[in-house]
Order: C-alpha cells, then structure tokens, then sequence
C-alpha cells in the first residue's frame, strides 16, 4: 500500500516537472490567466468613457435650454416641455421622447433646488414634472434628465442605478431670467 502510494506520488511529481519544463504555449495561456480580466477593465473603461461623453452632452443641451428661458424665448413662443426638449435635445446621442425636463422657479438661488429628482415611486416611473417657465427677474432651474441604458460589464462592473439597469443622467442649468 506504501508503495502504491509512493509510486503515484513519483508519478504526480514527474507530471509536475514536466509541466514546469514545458514552454510550449506557455504565452496562450498567460494570456488565458489574464484576458478576463484585461477585457473586463477595458469594456468598464469604455462604457465608462461613453457615458461620461454622454453626461457632457446633456449638460451642454441643459445649458442651451436654459438659455432660451434666460432670454425669453422659450416663454414669448409659448413653447411647451416637449418643443424645448426635442429643439436642445442631441438626436444622434439621445431618444429624445425619454427625456425628461424640469422648470422650476424660485425667490432667490438659495432656496433653488438642484438635487437628483426621484424617477421612481415604488417601481413606477413618475411622469408628473414642474415646468414653470417663469418671468423676468425670476430664479430659475432647468434639468433635463435622460435614463441611460446600461449594460452589465463582467466581473461585477454596473454604472445602473436605477431599477431598469439604467443610470440617471441629468444636466443642470440655475439663472436668473433677463428682463424681455
């Protein structure tokens, strides 16, 4: 029985050392060991990347909204919430039927609220915004809000957060409105 088992063990160790001599194919599997994890880190990077361009996009489409608010525009023509999104919104980035835009005024930039709004009420997507567009002198805040779809990367990489695996993105613009 001892010399069964020292004759598997002579066996296991030659196996062992004529694995740690083999150099054939040596770079597949280093790159096996490591490609998982180097392509998880690069889809997280440009998912990352891409959302981050995304969220500037928004933002520069809220500054220009609120521009038309500052100016009067937006109030002389009568424009509703949608005519304001679909004229600032960027078609090629965005669904611009999702978007979402909030106009509030307020008394003084103190009391402006420019806090996240809460999509989500008990897992139903709120659809009730304030749009006030206001008068001149007035303390204003515009935010367009755009849920971005993500998709899960591998090893635990999640941008969403929000309930549809999508993240909340929002630009956010506070002025006061010009006398028109």
């Amino acid at each position: 029985m001892i010399q069964n088992l020292a004759k598997t063990f002579r066996r296991c160790a030659r196996r062992v050392r004529r694995f740690r001599r083999a150099r054939a194919a040596a770079t597949a599997v280093e790159f096996a060991l490591i490609a998982p994890a180097f392509l998880a880190t690069l889809l997280a990077l440009l998912q990352t990347c891409v959302f981050v361009f995304a969220q500037m996009a928004l933002q520069n489409a809220a500054d220009e909204a609120g521009r038309y608010f500052m100016t009067g525009q937006a109030q002389n023509n009568g424009w509703s919430a949608s005519t304001v999104v679909n004229t600032v919104c960027p078609a090629t980035i965005f669904n611009c039927g999702n978007m979402i835009i909030i106009v509030q005024n307020y008394a003084s930039f103190a009391s402006a609220n420019t806090s996240a709004p809460q999509l989500y009420t008990d897992g139903v997507l709120n659809t009730n915004w304030a749009y006030n567009p206001g008068n001149p002198g007035e303390i204003m805040v515009v935010q367009l809000v755009y849920q971005w779809p993500v998709v899960s990367g591998p090893l635990g990489f999640m941008l969403a957060n929000l309930p549809n695996s999508a993240a909340e993105m929002m630009g956010v613009s506070a002025f006061r409105v010009e006398p028109y």
